[in-house]
């Protein structure tokens, strides 16, 4: 009898417990939330969405440029790290399964998922900015391409993996080619999960700052295709660590309030996005 109720008591304690760290966690959230709306809302205004940034002390500047350059500089890791994770995800649940060079990419993998963004900017900063003697977008986009490489390349294995081997035979038995049978048949049934694991590779990289410090940097420049091989491009998280601790001015920190507002939803949306696909991809 005493065991039973030193179990019930035990069991209440940590549902007890598990609520509170929940509460907790909801309430910083909440707190967070409203603070980044109710200081960041304040600058919103047409100027701030049309504008590009302008030095310190230049009133009516905006961070279109670098809205554009956020954008540019995720594009281009999207491009970088997705046919990578993809086929390397593809290998690992299709073709090489138990094999030894699987279970270091999987090894590997694990690693780098867990790995600090800025050891990642660190070593794309030696590799390419040193050597070719400038800070620039597309180096931005290397760095968070390979951010992106081990999310994209787990979660394609997993969902892979959850695919029926029914499928994998019936394909085969018709005589389709093993990379036929991946990609028309294989690909269809996991689509929803893979869009889920690209929409959380992006998200993951969205709000990265550490990595473009040491490859895109920061500029007041609009944003073009021979600057983003060759120059600094602008980006909207950099810009927030300038404006908010770099400048004395005060329009110029809600500025910074502004651009982190922007950040904040687009990766809610993003988030409840990719909650939505996945469970319309259980039902």
């Amino acid at each position: 009898m005493s065991s039973l109720i030193i179990r019930r008591s035990a069991d209440r304690l940590v549902k007890c417990a598990s609520f509170l760290a929940t509460l907790i966690g909801v309430f910083f959230l909440c707190w967070i939330l409203y603070t980044v709306i109710s200081i960041g809302g304040k600058s919103l205004s047409w100027e701030f969405f049309t504008n590009p940034t302008k030095p310190y002390g230049i009133p009516n500047g905006g961070v279109l440029n670098a809205l554009v350059g956020t954008l540019a500089i995720t594009l281009g890791a999207t491009l970088i790290g997705l046919p990578l994770g993809l086929l390397a995800g593809i290998y690992l649940s299709e073709f090489g399964r138990s094999s030894k060079l699987s279970n270091f990419i999987r090894f590997t993998s694990n690693v780098m998922m867990g790995l600090p963004s800025i050891i990642i900017g660190l070593f794309v900063y030696s590799l390419f900015v040193v050597n070719l003697g400038h800070f620039s977008g597309f180096a931005g986009s290397i760095a968070l391409a390979i951010i992106m490489f081990p999310v994209i390349t787990r979660t394609t294995e997993d969902m892979l993996n959850m695919v029926p081997n029914a499928l994998r035979e019936s394909a085969l038995a018709l005589g389709m080619p093993r990379w036929r049978a991946t990609l028309d048949i294989i690909f269809r049934a996991a689509k929803g999960g893979l869009v889920t694991g690209v929409l959380l590779s992006i998200a993951r990289v969205s709000g990265e700052t550490a990595p473009l410090l040491f490859t895109a940097l920061w500029s007041d420049n609009w944003p073009s295709i021979g600057s983003f091989f060759s120059q600094p491009t602008a980006n909207l998280t950099v810009t927030i660590t300038e404006y908010a601790t770099n400048s004395p001015f005060q329009e110029i920190q809600n500025r910074a309030w502004g651009a982190a507002l922007i950040i904040t939803i687009s990766i809610l949306v993003l988030n409840v996005l990719t909650r939505f696909i996945f469970r319309e991809q259980n039902k």
